[in-house]
């Protein structure tokens, strides 16, 4: 399935966590705390202001980016994770 996101609104696939920390410790899923990072799959066309102009994406498709904690939609595409937010959201752009 395609999902094309709208307006000023990127689709991104969150990093996957480490399974295991520093001297063999393995961390249950459910005290895993949400990455805040990923890698921008989709991106929409661009925010339209009230008087008709389009204000392009600052991001791209495959930049690697930091977002907040708890920012964003979590959608599930094909069994695969990905959270879908406004541009707004997204803190830095990482590399």
């Amino acid at each position: 399935m395609k999902i094309k996101p709208l307006a000023d609104r990127v689709l991104i696939k969150p990093k996957e966590m480490q399974e295991v920390k520093k001297g063999g410790i393995i961390i249950p899923d459910t005290a895993k705390e949400k990455p805040q990072e990923g890698e921008i799959v989709e991106v929409g066309a661009g925010k339209v202001t009230e008087d008709g102009k389009k204000i392009p994406m600052t991001v791209k498709k495959g930049d690697k980016v930091l977002y907040g904690k708890y920012s964003g939609t979590e959608i599930t595409i094909d069994e695969v994770d990905y959270l879908i937010m406004h541009e707004s959201d997204i803190l830095a752009v990482v590399g």
